[in-house]
């Protein structure tokens, strides 16, 4: 029998859904949320919402006064046990005198671990962990793998025709996809960490590789303002150098990293673009060693957009953790170009396998999303 009863999980979920509205704006923080209840009635609620700025106990706390005083605290993740940039949650609670916390998982960061939970234990304060953890799991995958792995979590975005084409023989490939899928992705891009392309790309295409706010949802534009919107690192894979300072990329003043095998002389570029060195290596292969710079350097997930040779590889390289598709209802032929490349796959027994978690129609176009299956 579950030691949670539905109250419980009426109080978590709200919990869940408020630490939703931090999901653009807290990398490399988690998204947390947390909901002070006392005789069955919530007293207090609060969310992170960026780095640096009060957690979410510490914003539900503020807003419960004096009745945090013999409350339950319901948090979507365990209270934080260290001094940040801020204090310890678990002492914040502690000391304004809540009785019991329950939170949906415990935190895999080494500098909580556990530890939260039992200085809570430590103080006399009742605790239980698990409830909702399947859900708290998913409002955090980028910090919890980064967290358990020191690697981000990559989204690989791609968009194809039905005949699983993404671009005309000659390259023409706007737009394959509606307004409401385009906009779709933007606000993927507003979650990720960091957007990964490459050198290629930024040369044939010029992207911005931005969020553009003015075609996110209304809905989300009515929440985050423009001047609220966090753009997302830009990774270029640029090992032949192409990218050059007149491209789209440095006319908005948010970081590029450009990796490299090979320095190269950034004075003509603005200051907010800085070059990342790696080593070509085969074992561990080079772009494990870029994945693991991000997550050394705090990039909880990365959006990957780009063409069939860097889609291929990160398949190849079993990177991708999620697969974003997005299917529009048209035949480009067979002349057109492929979805990616895949040059190892020489038989059908070694495709890559990937288990569909989603399929929602978003105007005319499909939206499927995957993860990747053990082959047999």
């Amino acid at each position: 029998m579950s030691q949670f009863t539905p109250q419980d999980e009426q109080f978590m979920q709200r919990a869940i859904e408020l630490a939703k509205q931090g999901r653009f704006t807290t990398t490399p923080n988690p998204s947390v949320g947390c909901v002070l209840v006392k005789h069955g009635e919530i007293v207090g609620e609060g969310f992170h919402y960026k780095a640096g700025e009060p957690h979410a106990e510490v914003m539900a706390l503020g807003a419960a006064g004096e009745q945090a005083k013999g409350a339950t605290a319901y948090v979507t993740l365990e209270p934080c046990s260290h001094y940040g940039r801020t204090p310890p949650c678990a002492l914040g609670l502690i000391n304004a005198g809540v009785t019991k916390v329950i939170a949906a998982m415990r935190d895999p960061n080494p500098e909580v671990a556990g530890r939260g939970l039992k200085m809570l234990y430590d103080a006399g304060v009742e605790s239980a962990v698990g409830l909702l953890a399947e859900k708290a799991e998913g409002l955090n995958k980028g910090f919890l793998k980064r967290m358990r792995t020191g690697l981000p979590f990559v989204q690989l975005k791609l968009a194809m025709s039905l005949d699983g084409r993404t671009a005309m023989e000659n390259g023409e490939s706007q737009w394959i996809t509606g307004c409401q899928a385009r906009a779709d992705v933007q606000v993927g891009r507003a979650q990720a960490s960091a957007i990964l392309s490459t050198g290629v790309t930024v040369e044939m295409d010029n992207p911005s590789l931005t969020v553009r706010w003015n075609e996110l949802p209304e809905e989300i534009k009515r929440e985050y303002p423009a001047e609220n919107l966090r753009q997302p690192v830009r990774v270029i894979l640029d090992f032949q150098h192409r990218v050059q300072p007149q491209h789209k990329l440095f006319e908005t003043n948010s970081p590029v990293w450009l990796v490299s095998d090979r320095a190269r002389d950034l004075t003509d570029f603005p200051d907010f673009c800085e070059e990342i060195i790696v080593e070509i290596t085969d074992n561990p292969t080079t772009l494990f060693n870029v994945m693991r710079i991000l997550g050394q350097r705090q990039i909880n997930t990365v959006w990957g957009e780009a063409g069939a040779t860097l889609a291929g590889a990160l398949i190849e390289e079993n990177l991708v953790d999620e697969l974003i598709v997005y299917i529009a209802p048209k035949l480009l032929g067979d002349k057109a170009r492929g979805l990616c490349r895949l040059p190892n796959v020489t038989e059908l027994k070694d495709a890559p396998k990937w288990a569909l978690q989603s399929a929602v129609k978003i105007g005319a176009d499909l939206k499927t999303v995957y993860i990747r299956e053990d082959n047999d």
